[in-house]
């Protein structure tokens, strides 16, 4: 079948976790944009997302949310259910954007709270995939992308890093497993410039320094982060799995 260039996802149906705002309502907004049939969904910010359906309502797919939480195995399976029930057509685009952050320190960290952020992170990456894997190859193609972070190369982000290495790990075992019928991949975003004042509230010269590391002299941008993350559903990226791509402007690039 000939791709249609305008809408290269038409006829795709694509699950994105944790999407009514921030890094996850930029990537709906691209995938919709490129025809997929989109599914977000969403905690707290209801009318967030239903506003960010509104905003999708002109692209040509299928459009709808549904509510849960990824903080505990019980609750993303719910959710999970709910996702499939909600879809037009089988899910065969599943992006895990699913990711709490928590920077306290291990000493402080309370069990409930270490629990949330690896449940909302590794645990519901895995258990999506667990679910949505066997449709994907029943129809003989799918793609997988899991959202790490630069947190992922650090050693101080307690719990959060933690999780997000989690990702990479899990993208090159769910690769290996899944193939050849699916691809799983990951993108690691460095600082994003529009989250900026959310990271400073934990490190106030957090931004600076990332700013002053980085050889590109500049913060990712969200739009940037979904640019990429279309191209990789695309058939250039075919034959690309298990692949964990930075998006920092060369921010984790080690350095004497």
């Amino acid at each position: 079948m000939k791709r249609n260039e305008q809408f290269p996802l038409e006829g795709h149906t694509a699950l994105v976790t944790s999407s009514s705002r921030n890094l996850g309502a930029e990537i709906v907004r691209v995938l919709a944009a490129s025809g997929a049939n989109i599914i977000t969904t969403y905690f707290q910010s209801r009318s967030a997302a239903e506003d960010l359906l509104d905003e999708i309502a002109d692209t040509p797919g299928t459009h709808s949310t549904v509510h849960g939480d990824t903080r505990s195995a019980s609750t993303t399976c719910l959710l999970l259910e709910s996702a499939i029930a909600a879809a037009p057509e089988t899910i065969d685009i599943l992006i895990n954007n699913s990711g709490p952050f928590s920077m306290t320190p291990f000493t402080e960290l309370p069990v409930d709270e270490w629990e949330q952020i690896w449940n909302g992170n590794a645990t519901a990456a895995f258990l999506a995939t667990k679910m949505l894997a066997p449709q994907m190859r029943s129809l003989g193609w799918g793609r997988i992308i899991n959202v790490s972070a630069g947190s992922a190369y650090l050693r101080n982000h307690s719990i959060y890093t933690i999780a997000k290495n989690a990702m990479i790990t899990l993208t090159e075992s769910m690769a290996l497993e899944l193939a050849p019928e699916i691809t799983v991949n990951c993108i690691a975003p460095g600082q994003i410039v529009e989250s900026a004042d959310d990271i400073a509230e934990f490190d106030p010269s957090f931004v600076d320094r990332a700013i002053e590391r980085t050889p590109a002299g500049r913060l990712v941008t969200r739009n940037e982060v979904a640019e990429l993350l279309l191209s990789m559903c695309l058939p250039p990226f075919d034959m690309v799995t298990g692949t964990t791509i930075p998006i920092d402007g060369g921010w984790r690039i080690n350095r004497f």
